[in-house]
């Protein structure tokens, strides 16, 4: 088995523009897809402090 250290050092090579654009098609779907969750989900943290802020102290 070839030990793959040896190639750290060498230039890199030119990655294919398909590829490239397929990469970052795929990352820009997968940030928008993050994002909508996001937007949909609940910040847990925020629903408890606004629950306690609102609570009224009870006499």
């Amino acid at each position: 088995m070839e030990n793959p250290f040896k190639h750290i050092n060498q230039p890199l090579k030119e990655v294919p523009q398909e590829l490239k654009s397929k990469v970052m098609s795929d990352i820009a779907m997968a940030k928008l897809i993050m994002e909508l969750a996001a937007l949909f989900s609940y910040n847990i943290g925020d629903v408890i402090e606004t629950v306690m802020k609102q609570r009224k102290p009870k006499k």
